[in-house]
């Protein structure tokens, strides 16, 4: 149980962060839309499966979720007439994207491993 607080209160200022970094307007804007929001993308996917799948090993979980958005960022290259609908609203662009971009991947990389070290301190800590 105490497994999952961790997660939820991690989540709960997660969460926040990443509809701030969508919504920011101050300096360098650009770069906290577009590339800094992927990094608390990952992290909430990691803390919300790690919820799910309590069973699950940190490192499965931030994989899958890597390998997931991975495949997510090539969609994006793709403009058929389903994806343009859930893209066509904030929350549909938050979750599949709207432009393809290889430097995302790092950014990507980076939250998952911050992701890795989140749901490491969780499994430590609840024990």
């Amino acid at each position: 149980m105490k497994l999952k607080i961790y997660a939820i209160l991690f989540l709960m200022f997660i969460i926040p962060i990443g509809f701030y970094s969508k919504m920011y307007s101050g300096f360098g804007h650009e770069w906290v839309n577009n590339k800094a929001g992927g990094v608390f993308y990952e992290i909430f996917w990691c803390l919300v499966f790690y919820i799910l799948l309590p069973k699950s090993k940190p490192i499965k979980i931030v994989i899958w979720v890597f390998s997931i958005t991975c495949l997510l960022e090539f969609t994006q290259l793709l403009n058929n007439g389903f994806l343009e609908i859930i893209r066509s609203n904030f929350i549909g662009r938050t979750i599949i994207g709207s432009s393809f971009s290889w430097s995302d991947f790092l950014y990507y990389l980076i939250g998952s491993l911050v992701g890795y070290f989140i749901l490491n301190f969780c499994e430590k800590y609840s024990k």
